[in-house]
């Protein structure tokens, strides 16, 4: 679609606000994994006519047991291969037509990346995540779920599971939008919404109802109902969507019910719902988000409400 025809549909949206993709963070760590997260920034940004920040933080926590006398000398080198690995980011011309702008700093990972959020009005954070679980992700921890849980913009995470290689341009055609109608899930649904609407493409709005094994068949059909119209309330009356929207009610365990719509649906792209990291993760208990994210065959947008 061209960038006259995208900006109409923008202006089309009704019932939900346009996303607005002005400005776009990248996160990368220089891993190959990293690479797909870059691809999809790209595609983004080619769509949206947006200004694209690939940053790197250089973490203390890479180098806080070293002893003092070989820091200097460390660092000098870690900051080294980040300068080289950002001049051979420029010089593939992946970067070429796309407005840009390389952010290198040195520092705790949220504190730094929230400056560079709100010093360059970002609209959208893209970053990778490897998947980490078990003991593995108690002592690293996850980059990808530190930034979307304490993000106030929304993040699109690309997990080790996405298959093939990022699109030249975004192809959203199957969108997922999961929610169990908490409020913190309203701002989320504006997104999937809107992305629909900018993307013709057909959405699926979703709620996984849990603990439901002693339930008979005849209230299974019942919350069945119950929910649907719930589902069906979210849709403003007067958004015109490319096509109508999908109300999906399955029964189980959340992250394993939104993974398997995703993949039997060949989704694009999940949307959910999060809260901040005072609390528990998103408008689902605190793994599932973290579970969907890293079991996803598809980006997942997360927005924090």
């Amino acid at each position: 679609m061209n960038t006259t025809a995208g900006s109409e549909l923008r202006n089309k949206v009704n019932g939900s606000r346009p996303v607005k993709l002005d400005n776009i963070l990248f996160a990368t760590d220089f891993s190959p994994a990293s690479e797909a997260a870059l691809g999809y920034a790209l595609a983004i940004a080619r769509r949206y006519d947006s200004k694209l920040f690939v940053a790197h933080v250089i973490r203390p926590d890479v180098y806080q047991m070293l002893p003092p006398e070989n820091l200097a000398g460390v660092l000098e080198q870690i900051r080294h291969y980040a300068e080289q690995e950002m001049a051979n980011l420029l010089i593939s011309g992946r970067l070429r037509a796309i407005p840009h702008e390389i952010l290198l700093e040195q520092g705790d990972l949220w504190p730094i990346l929230s400056g560079m959020m709100e010093k360059n009005d970002i609209d959208l954070v893209v970053v990778v995540t490897r998947g980490r679980t078990g003991v593995q992700k108690l002592l690293l921890g996850s980059v990808a779920e530190e930034i979307f849980r304490l993000s106030h913009r929304p993040v699109l995470t690309v997990g080790p599971t996405v298959s093939g290689r990022a699109p030249e341009e975004t192809q959203l055609r199957e969108i997922i939008y999961a929610t169990d109608f908490t409020p913190v899930a309203e701002q989320a649904a504006a997104y999937a919404l809107s992305l629909a609407q900018e993307h013709q493409a057909h959405l699926t709005l979703l709620h996984v109802v849990r603990d439901v094994d002693r339930v008979s068949p005849e209230n299974v059909a019942r919350l069945r109902e119950f929910f649907t119209k719930r589902l069906e309330k979210i849709v403003p009356p007067e958004t015109d969507l490319w096509c109508d929207p999908e109300f999906a009610v399955s029964f189980g365990a959340p992250a394993e019910g939104v993974l398997e719509v995703a993949k039997s649906r060949h989704a694009d792209l999940i949307v959910l719902g999060v809260r901040g990291a005072a609390s528990f993760v998103g408008h689902l208990p605190p793994a599932t988000a973290y579970k969907i994210v890293c079991q996803a065959p598809c980006p997942v947008l997360t927005v924090r409400g």
